[in-house]
């Protein structure tokens, strides 16, 4: 039996080689594995009763060595990561917004927004959201970073290492893969399955400018590109934002033939704004993001709230649907979200009324394991949800093969993507309502994405097999 082995430059390659066609058939896979892993109950090998718990270890230099099996439909495999300890020097937590004060410059109008824009090839400048005074004015102003336009990113340091372990159903070892990427991405094509499907992204709000962050804001704008008209990255290194961002267009800079799937550069109409704690209007530009946002995404192992409840909770913040997926805390006292925010969500006198299989009336967190979630996530403890305030990711889908079935009696073109499931009530929710996603992973994630990677590996010729292992 041949054994693939994929390093991370491997896996680097192939996963920015996708299409939009390429990430929706991957979410066809995904959701129909997460449909049978919430909803099987006939023995099927991606069903719950057939996942072990993760556990992990904390090590005597503060890191934290997780251990996550899983069972796929093709075989099983486990994924050993090493998460680096956060420095107290390098702590993750932004500012609250009450400790900060604004100086004069905070009078300014929108007009002088530190952004980036590529709506042209020649744009090559990035606006510092670190504020400086001017000489002899009195006043701070942005200052900019010129970037040539032939820079190489500087990719933010991986604090997950480790690797995946792919076994078929005889037990036969068929892949070895570097889990730095492919952790990102994994979480990230789960993240973006309810993208889809919103009314509206036309304004996205990102915390954080890792590879989580990274990998959501390149799927985003590989499904709905053309529909984001403004990507605000809120974070707290600016060099650490402006690599992303610089990353986006220029993923692979060691291969000149590199075609970016992305498309060329000048053509993005997106404007893209970064901002840190830095900026003088650090607060007033923080809600202003986080209210604008159809779509937020958190991607940072916070232990603090990145933004007031009062933001999305006030009259004022309630004028609009959003979809809010937290990825970053993985910890019981790691909280990226307010608690206020997911009682909001699940309170029984919430305007956007749905059904499922927990609670008929009223709202609920959607999560991608729910017995994961209320045990780690710290947005779920700490807002103290009951098992039947949650719902998980693959409840929500419908099998591939059962929308095609659904779309031949009707007649209708079955389009790549995945289905919901039920009926009107919850779509209306899930494409416009106000929709939280916790998720802290789960290895049957792993599997499925791993084991795609490992055929597209071999369809190519990448990686080393070895024939005979």
């Amino acid at each position: 039996m041949p054994l693939t082995v994929l390093g991370d430059n491997d896996v680097n390659r192939i996963l920015h080689s996708f299409t939009k066609e390429d990430i929706l058939e991957l979410q066809e896979s995904l959701a129909d594995a997460l449909h049978w892993y919430s909803t099987s109950s006939d023995g099927n090998d991606c069903c719950s009763d057939y996942q072990p718990e993760r556990t992990h270890l904390k090590r005597k230099d503060g890191s934290t060595t997780l251990f996550m099996p899983a069972s796929g439909l093709t075989g099983q495999g486990i994924k050993v990561v090493n998460i680096d300890p956060v420095e107290k020097s390098d702590t993750i937590n932004l500012p609250s917004v009450d400790n900060l004060s604004l100086d004069s410059a905070s009078s300014r109008s929108s007009s002088e927004i530190s952004s980036l824009s590529h709506r042209t090839p020649s744009m090559s400048t990035v606006a510092s959201t670190a504020s400086k005074s001017s000489t002899g004015s009195g006043r701070s102003s942005p200052s900019l970073s010129k970037i040539p336009s032939g820079d190489v990113p500087v990719a933010a340091p991986s604090t997950i290492r480790g690797s995946l372990t792919l076994l078929d159903n005889l037990g036969n070892t068929t892949g070895l893969i570097n889990a730095a990427e492919l952790t990102a991405f994994r979480t990230a094509l789960a993240s973006t399955l309810l993208l889809k499907k919103r009314q509206s992204v036309h304004d996205m709000t990102v915390f954080g400018a890792g590879k989580q962050a990274y990998w959501h804001i390149r799927l985003a704008l590989l499904l709905r590109g053309p529909e984001i008209h403004h990507l605000n990255i809120v974070t707290r290194n600016f060099d650490t934002g402006r690599g992303c961002i610089m990353r986006l267009f220029n993923p692979l800079p060691e291969d000149p033939s590199y075609v970016n799937t992305l498309g060329p550069r000048g053509n993005m109409k997106t404007k893209i704004a970064l901002l840190t704690p830095m900026h003088a209007e650090y607060s007033r530009l923080l809600k202003e993001y986080v209210r604008a946002a159809n779509v937020i995404f958190c991607t940072t192992p916070s232990t603090t709230p990145l933004f007031p409840a009062t933001f999305l909770t006030n009259p004022s913040g309630r004028t609009k649907g959003r979809y809010i997926a937290c990825v970053g805390s993985y910890k019981p006292h790691m909280i990226e979200l307010a608690p206020e925010i997911l009682q909001y969500a699940v309170a029984p006198h919430h305007e956007h009324r749905h059904l499922h299989k927990h609670q008929k009336e009223g709202g609920a967190v959607i999560v991608d394991t729910l017995s994961g979630c209320l045990h780690e996530a710290g947005e779920i403890i700490q807002a103290k949800l009951l098992p039947d305030q949650v719902v998980e990711l693959g409840e929500l889908f419908m099998l591939k093969r059962e929308a095609e079935r659904l779309c031949k009696e009707k007649g209708e073109v079955n389009g790549k993507g995945c289905e919901f499931q039920g009926g009107a009530g919850l779509k209306e929710w899930l494409t416009r309502g106000n929709v939280v996603y916790k998720s802290v992973g789960l290895g049957l994630m792993d599997v499925v994405v791993g084991g795609e990677i490992v055929r597209m590996a071999r369809e190519r010729g990448m990686g080393v097999t070895i024939e005979d292992f």
